[in-house]
């Protein structure tokens, strides 16, 4: 896990010069739905993208694409430039989770969980462990930043109740104690 969460995220301003903050899967054979996370420093894709597709050229080859949905991006450019180096950027409303980015490079394509700028680094880096996370079943970005606001304000009201509570309402009975007999 490569994973940079000492400097507090800026609203607005500049990524330029600072190393993008990820959290990356192990390589190997793809698992899950995302393949790491990353915390951009503001919501300007522009300023943002170069040190990100940087910090993956060495292990992912070069990004020549990138899209996202526009939910939380107040202005998606059609391509940004660098260095003498360009890449296409696109935006899908309806098709992309809007707490993903999806990356095309040399090798394939990729899926990042997107936290929030603004977010605390303890909550960063919840979220960074759990896109990265093997066990279990495998979650998408949004069910990631869902479950990350429930922990910070409870659950929303009328929200999802425990798989526990569901299953009996479903027909299943919850397991007694430890210790007693179930009653026949």
């Amino acid at each position: 896990m490569s994973a940079t969460t000492d400097r507090p995220a800026s609203p607005r301003g500049s990524a330029q010069g600072l190393p993008a903050r990820l959290a990356l899967k192990s390589e190997g054979p793809p698992r899950g739905l995302l393949d790491g996370a990353w915390w951009p420093r503001s919501r300007e894709l522009s300023a943002e993208l170069p040190a990100l597709a940087a910090a993956l050229d060495h292990r992912w080859g070069r990004i020549t694409r990138a899209a996202v949905n526009p939910r939380h991006w107040p202005d998606v450019p059609r391509k940004v430039t660098w260095g003498g180096r360009v890449m296409k950027v696109g935006w899908f409303d309806a098709e992309l989770d809007p707490h993903t980015i999806s990356l095309v490079s040399q090798t394939g394509r990729r899926e990042l969980l997107v936290i929030p700028p603004e977010a605390g680094a303890p909550s960063a880096e919840r979220l960074m462990a759990g896109a990265i996370e093997d066990e279990g079943p495998p979650r998408t970005a949004s069910a990631l930043m869902a479950g990350e606001e429930a922990r910070a304000y409870g659950p929303a009201p009328g929200g999802a109740r425990d798989s526990e509570e569901a299953w009996e309402d479903e027909g299943g009975a919850r397991k007694p104690p430890t210790g007693t007999a179930p009653t026949p």
